[in-house]
């Protein structure tokens, strides 16, 4: 009787755990950003897919890097991350090469965004957002005529213009101001722009990475070199702001969508890199992201509000665009140092 009771038991048990094991659901681990998909987009590919999404957040590039050196590759499904930090982890052997076999929707990718310099076969990732350092600025309240960079040092616009606070890109727009690469590893280019950069100083109202945009529709400030989705979200809500695309060239900046080298579920990132990637959701995530879209299948479905500062536009020229690299760790000092003194001179 005994052992009747105790055969029972165990088979009880094991039926328990199969009821258990059936309701576990295959879950996708993505590592970003807050905010860089729409909700609707998550749920419908949960819905399409059966895969939970397990959404983590870093707040920079660097933090992102670190989690995944000390989890060794794993812990994450995807990651989105900045061009210049994925090639660091491309070089530490933290990344897998895509299976493209299962991506159908691979060949929609917009070719102005691959073959960069940190993926140059594109074996690794797919282009997630593009963004570009664009000025913009209220015509009502400024009278010069601003073509590029060097138009911000006009004597009229003083106290009155408002920066990131990316040092690389600032260093970088007074480098290509005097005709210089944004990745230049000569220090006395850098000093030289150091130098440029402080005589915008008069000119500087505010320097400050998060809602810029809003100094600009407010008036607090009359012009501003911003991120694309900022430019974005001023232009959606004041479409008399102009935009400019500098004629000294662009600073270029792309996310991009990569799977750990061990990652848990690599399956499922694939699968969900592919769904992205097709025309009606791409289209979706990009009106909500606010930069520019990386897929070229997509951009003819983007609503007409949106369409001219999220594609590319027609006389687009990819020869007058640099994208910003990573450069010696001493280049990288003294363009902190620079950036330093300058912002100093503003205070």
């Amino acid at each position: 009787m005994k052992k009747f009771i105790a055969l029972m038991l165990a088979v009880l048990v094991l039926a328990g755990c199969m009821a258990g094991c059936a309701k576990k659901k295959e879950t996708l681990t993505i590592y970003t950003w807050e905010g860089m998909f729409p909700q609707e987009v998550l749920d419908a590919f949960t819905k399409e897919t059966g895969i939970e999404i397990n959404y983590a957040v870093f707040d920079t590039d660097e933090t992102m890097l670190a989690k995944l050196e000390a989890a060794k590759g794993g812990d994450y499904d995807l990651v989105i991350a900045d061009d210049y930090i994925i090639e660091m982890a491309i070089n530490e052997g933290l990344v897998q090469k895509l299976d493209k076999s299962k991506i159908k929707n691979i060949d929609s990718i917009n070719p102005v965004y691959q073959k960069q310099f940190y993926d140059p076969t594109d074996e690794y990732t797919v282009p997630y957002g593009a963004g570009v350092q664009t000025i913009v600025y209220d015509p009502s309240k400024v009278t010069v005529d601003i073509k590029g960079y060097a138009d911000l040092w006009d004597e009229s616009l003083k106290d009155s213009i408002g920066i990131i606070a990316n040092y690389r890109v600032i260093n970088g727009m007074a480098l290509k101001v005097l005709g210089k690469s944004y990745n230049t590893e000569n220090a006395e280019e850098i000093e030289a722009a150091g130098a440029k950069l402080n005589e915008l100083a008069p000119n500087i109202r505010l320097i400050k990475d998060d809602n810029l945009q809003d100094d600009l529709l407010s008036g607090e400030i009359s012009a501003a070199v911003m991120y694309t989705s900022q430019v974005t979200m001023a232009k959606l809500e004041n479409p008399d702001l102009k935009v400019v695309y500098p004629v000294e060239g662009i600073g270029f900046g792309i996310m991009g969508a990569f799977i750990p080298s061990k990652a848990p579920n690599a399956d499922a990132a694939h699968k969900f890199i592919d769904y992205i990637l097709d025309a009606k959701n791409s289209a979706a995530c990009f009106e909500y992201l606010g930069y520019y879209c990386t897929t070229k299948t997509a951009d003819e479905l983007i609503a007409d509000e949106y369409k001219d500062f999220l594609t590319l536009p027609a006389d687009f020229d990819a020869s007058k665009t640099e994208m910003i690299e990573n450069v010696s760790a001493e280049i990288s000092e003294l363009h902190d140092k620079v950036f330093t003194e300058f912002k100093s001179l503003c205070e």
